[in-house]
């Protein structure tokens, strides 16, 4: 076999070799601090702890990642509701979480809600319009007192973008 041949042959295996590995590496794999979840983001994400305090005047902290990539803003946040939250009736939190988020859509609705289930777990997914032109795609889980929450923040075109959909497919509850 001659050597252009041979280089001929070989070009094409290794640029399915490199596209895969460009593929790999562009998604990060993402586990939640405090154990709770897994989500991949297309790319490495800011990590944060959020202090907050319940209705009731308990301490608690969110763990918060973010990730602006291109035009697209990703969030996965998780958090252990303590004792003084009722969980009992799961929708009345989750509506709660809807309603707080609803205060920074434009015209302060959401456009779309479906109640669902994730692993067993109560659910919510949601969308809605946002000044300027770009809209949020949330779903919020609430599994016993763990709260997971992914937002999505883009432009009202590109709330089905193939990014957002795979970071909402690949969520897991690990606990």
């Amino acid at each position: 076999m001659t050597r252009y041949r041979r280089s001929f042959l070989a070009l094409p295996v290794a640029l399915l070799a490199a596209d895969a590995a460009a593929q790999s590496a562009s998604w990060f794999p993402v586990e939640g601090a405090d154990k709770s979840f897994f989500v991949e983001m297309p790319g490495a994400p800011v990590y944060k702890v959020l202090d907050t305090v319940s209705a009731g005047g308990t301490p608690f902290v969110y763990h918060s990642y973010s990730l602006e990539y291109r035009r697209l803003s990703f969030v996965a946040q998780s958090a252990l509701f303590p004792a003084d939250v009722d969980v009992r009736q799961p929708k009345v939190n989750l509506q709660s979480a809807l309603d707080d988020r609803a205060l920074r859509l434009a015209g302060a609705k959401w456009t779309s809600v479906d109640w669902k289930t994730v692993q067993g777990a109560p659910a919510v997914e949601s969308t809605g319009p946002l000044a300027g032109g770009n809209a949020l795609r949330q779903l919020v889980v609430l599994k016993g007192r763990q709260y997971v929450s992914l937002g999505y923040l883009a432009p009202a075109d590109a709330l089905r973008a193939p990014e957002a959909e795979r970071f909402f497919r690949s969520l897991r509850l690990l606990s």
